[in-house]
């Protein structure tokens, strides 16, 4: 009965260490997809509109938490105020 048992188990660990590889492939496999993700995301320029700028213009925000009514509650989300200067 015991000799059935290590059999057993020396088995069930054959087919666990077969098995690691192949999982390690797929998570390093998913972690570089991710991270080519990461690498391809367009970047945004912003262009004023209305009036000609100096060289030396820049863009000022002003950034808020305001409240929110919602059907689910009253939530507080962030609001962004921007402008050229």
């Amino acid at each position: 009965m015991t000799s059935r048992i290590l059999i057993g188990a020396f088995g069930l660990l054959a087919i666990v260490v077969a098995g690691a590889p192949a999982l390690a492939e797929t998570s390093q496999h998913r972690m570089t997809q991710e991270l080519a993700a990461q690498t391809q995301r367009p970047r945004i320029t912003i262009y004023p509109r209305r009036r000609e700028l100096g060289p030396n213009a820049r863009r000022e925000c002003r950034a808020r938490l305001v409240q929110e009514h919602r059907p689910s509650g009253t939530v507080i989300v962030p609001r962004m105020q921007c402008w050229w200067e």
